[in-house]
């Protein structure tokens, strides 16, 4: 099954045996090496995603990235404060962004995050 041979090959990449991933999940003994034959439970395959630093998604084939999803976005619309390299940036600063970003919305260049 997918889910066996994913797994396989993300600890051998992190240099982990499949019993250490095991364990380190917390799994009954050799849970994994069943999978070779039999789906793997929600939280049997949650545990093991953490473990290896991916997701359920990539274990279970939904997705072929096995990087976990960042999203380091923020909101220019927040009152919070903006920081770069420790630096608050300037409010006329980010007027040009919006500025910039209003002119991209208007004539349909810009990219909408869902």
């Amino acid at each position: 099954m997918i889910e066996f041979e994913r797994t396989k090959n993300l600890a051998k990449n992190k240099k982990m045996s499949l019993r250490e991933v095991n364990d380190k999940a917390k799994l009954g003994t050799n849970s994994i090496y069943k999978w070779k034959s039999n789906k793997p439970g929600s939280d049997a395959l949650a545990a093991v995603a953490k473990v290896l630093n991916t997701t359920t998604d990539y274990l279970n084939g939904l997705t072929d990235d096995p990087s976990l999803p960042t999203d380091n976005s923020f909101s220019l619309d927040d009152d919070k404060p903006v920081m770069y390299h420790g630096y608050t940036v300037p409010d006329k600063y980010l007027d040009m962004i919006r500025g910039l970003m209003d002119a991209d919305i208007k004539e349909g260049k810009a990219d909408k995050h869902e």
